[in-house]
């Protein structure tokens, strides 16, 4: 038997290694994944951007040229510059909240026996944007104005990310793309680059139903409690959290603790801020009394938005708290709501967002208010944009911008100069 030298035999075989001594896989440094989520994002803030910037600028113009802020109350509409005029109406009680606190209280107007029987109180602007902006100006060192404009366009910017997760989730990322655009353009956004919780809301809104569609309930949970601190309407956003957590544990996808854990979580915001409110008051229905009292707001089943509906198109204005053009705007959006919501539910849509967006418009069109408002009102319902998109992502690049691009020219009017100075935003 011969054998074969061991300098004959060949190289050794190398040895497997096995798999608990096997190297981790390299994973991307920081700089990297900066490098990546700016060309995956970087996209849709210059889309959203360069609309919105275009529809401000035409604002401003228009503002300018008119000048009809200049004779006007700086609470109310007016100021020594263009960009005043942002920081008005309800921008004029952010401003106080963020200076001053609040200190709830049911004011009687001495012998007043109108609509209006109560003084203004700040307690009516919930009281999340004003801390944002209170925190921003401590490091910042900006003004209330400066740093409520700098909370809102910063968040605007958040919430077309928002809008583009969700919409790029169920359709792809072109049609993420061009629904982070028509946030841009959208009746009513002239609010969102303004001192107005808008923004705020929305990009809230927005992150916290795209949780759910990944199924990040806790964080679905936080968002809600939070947006919940934004504004009244979150009350419709916990209802979608609720209907979404209720499915998933019905179908056991998942297990039963996170979903039940976030319905817990998300109306603890919203509910926290009226019992406080009321508590401080003395008077647990307190909120919606000053609601009513100071500002006419309230639940009436729809009666004051359907007169609207049925005289603006015939041309008449003798309705309450009338502005025509701006209620003319707010008769096409509400109209166009609907139609948007059946394009909707024929994608089959995920719960979260059905309820959000139907139970949103019923409640805006349920309560009494400014009519010319209701775009305003109506500007966070961002899942519309979905059917829109999916049918838009068909056009060309050219196509897109000549069509976008010409909205954002016009928003400058029907999205801010309307909302702004023809009517009370």
């Amino acid at each position: 038997m011969t054998t074969v030298p061991t300098s004959q035999a060949g190289p050794a075989p190398t040895p497997v290694p096995r798999p608990d001594t096997a190297s981790p896989p390299d994973t991307p440094g920081l700089r990297e994944r900066l490098r990546r989520a700016a060309a995956h994002y970087g996209p849709v803030l210059a889309v959203y951007g360069v609309l919105k910037l275009t529809g401000f600028a035409v604002f401003m113009f228009l503002l300018d040229s008119a000048g009809d802020f200049r004779g006007k109350n700086p609470r109310f509409g007016g100021g020594a510059h263009t960009w005043d005029v942002l920081g008005s109406w309800d921008g004029w009680w952010y401003q106080q909240i963020a200076l001053h606190g609040y200190d709830p209280a049911l004011e009687p107007i001495p012998g007043a026996t109108g609509l209006i029987t109560l003084h203004g109180n700040s307690a009516a602007f919930f009281p999340l944007y004003p801390a944002l902006m209170r925190m921003v100006s401590e490091v910042t060192g900006l003004g209330p104005y400066g740093a409520g404009m700098t909370v809102s366009v910063v968040f605007s910017f958040v919430a077309a990310l928002g809008v583009y997760a969700v919409t790029a989730h169920l359709g792809g990322r072109r049609a993420g793309l061009i629904a982070a655009g028509l946030w841009a353009v959208w009746p009513g956004s002239g609010a969102e680059w303004a001192v107005y919780s808008e923004s705020v809301y929305t990009a809230l809104a927005a992150w916290a139903c795209y949780a759910v569609l990944t199924r990040r309930w806790l964080t679905a949970g936080v968002l809600t409690f939070t947006a919940g601190l934004a504004r009244p309407t979150a009350v419709t956003l916990v209802a979608a959290l609720a209907v979404a957590g209720l499915f998933a544990v019905l179908r056991r996808e998942e297990g039963i603790r996170r979903p039940l854990i976030a319905v817990a979580i998300a109306p603890l915001g919203v509910a926290g801020y009226l019992g406080w409110v009321g508590y401080r008051m003395g008077d647990w229905g307190g909120y919606n009394k000053l609601q009513d009292g100071a500002w006419a707001h309230k639940f009436d089943w729809g009666r004051h938005s359907l007169d609207v509906l049925t005289s603006v198109p015939v041309g008449r204005h003798d309705y309450r708290f009338a502005m025509p053009m701006e209620d003319m705007i707010g008769v096409v959006v509400v109209l166009l709501v609907p139609v948007l919501t059946v394009l909707l539910l024929r994608l089959r849509p995920p719960a979260v967002l059905v309820v959000y967006t139907v139970l949103s418009y019923l409640m805006v069109m349920a309560t009494q208010q400014y009519f010319g408002n209701v775009s305003r009102y109506l500007l966070p319902l961002f899942p519309l944009f979905i059917p829109l998109a999916l049918a838009m992502r068909r056009l060309k690049w050219p196509s897109l911008a000549t069509v976008l691009g010409t909205a954002a020219l016009a928003s400058g009017s029907y999205a801010g100069y309307v909302l702004f100075e023809l009517g009370v935003p």
